[in-house]
């Protein structure tokens, strides 16, 4: 996106100072910004006297940020899955192996495993998910012999991937058949119930940011500012930001290929079998 002196700029979710040029006439009040960083002062306030945050503490205590540029998809997953599974005993979570080496191991007392029962970017590509597609496949391997590259993973492709782990899915594609009104209101009663989260797919370039298409859990809502909390999964360039809703559901009604972006609606599943293994 070209940036002008004369605009507004969004960097990593701080916002910059309007140009001289571009200051507001006397006795008008500056229009609010789009994003609101969420170490900002303004921040705090929204968090504070918001009523629709029941999934932030839950989704803040499993954060963790994407280990490479392609991961954001699998990222948002892991931290859903724990949050939504921590202390659930009746389902059996994985292990990562690659997390301690076996020099490593060599070195603990005999018997002792170093490892939690949890989900991991590594781990999370099980059998069922890699039905959908693989890891190699998110990088750019063709799928079969003279497919064409499908790299990254589309919003429709990550609800097959978590339904294949045995959560409860809702698919949302945000086509002119959904109205912002009725998106706001499922995402707002969503924010508000317990044990069931929110994925967003969304085109940065709309908000003002650098990048393009990226996939993050939203974590709360503001009524008095408008706004949404998105939880951005890249944290080594982006910021945690409060965007204003108007402008999140704009980003998530851009096309990704052939369909447009939009969000899932994750809980778990009524039968979930016990997964993983040591």
């Amino acid at each position: 996106m070209k940036t002008l002196r004369t605009t507004l700029l969004v960097l990593g979710g701080g916002l910059a100072a309007l140009s001289p040029m571009m200051a507001p006439a006397r006795g008008t009040r500056p229009a609010a910004p789009v994003l609101v960083s969420f170490a900002a002062p303004e921040s705090i306030k929204c968090l504070e006297r918001s009523r629709y945050k029941v999934d932030f503490f839950h989704l803040a205590n499993q954060f963790e940020s994407q280990g490479n540029k392609a991961f954001c998809g699998p990222t948002s997953s892991v931290i859903v899955l724990n949050a939504v599974r921590v202390g659930n005993d009746a389902v059996v979570k994985p292990q990562d192996p690659l997390l301690v080496s076996a020099e490593d191991r060599a070195q603990l007392p005999p018997g002792f495993d170093p490892l939690f029962h949890r989900y991991t970017q590594n781990n999370f590509f099980d059998e069922k998910v890699r039905e959908v597609k693989t890891r190699s496949e998110v990088f750019g391997l063709p799928r079969g012999e003279g497919d064409r590259s499908d790299a990254g993973i589309q919003l429709r492709q990550l609800a097959g991937m978590l339904a294949a782990q045995g959560l409860d899915v809702k698919l949302r594609i945000l086509g002119d058949s959904l109205k912002d009104s009725a998106v706001r209101e499922e995402l707002k009663r969503n924010l508000k119930t317990e044990g069931d989260y929110v994925i967003i797919n969304y085109f940065r370039p709309t908000l003002g940011q650098q990048g393009a298409g990226h996939i993050s859990p939203l974590a709360a809502y503001d009524a008095r500012s408008d706004s949404f909390l998105v939880m951005d999964v890249n944290a080594t360039d982006q910021r945690w930001v409060w965007v204003k809703a108007s402008a999140l559901l704009a980003s998530m009604r851009t096309l990704d290929g052939q369909e447009h972006r939009g969000y899932l609606l994750v809980k778990e599943g009524k039968s979930t079998p016990a997964r993983g293994a040591p």
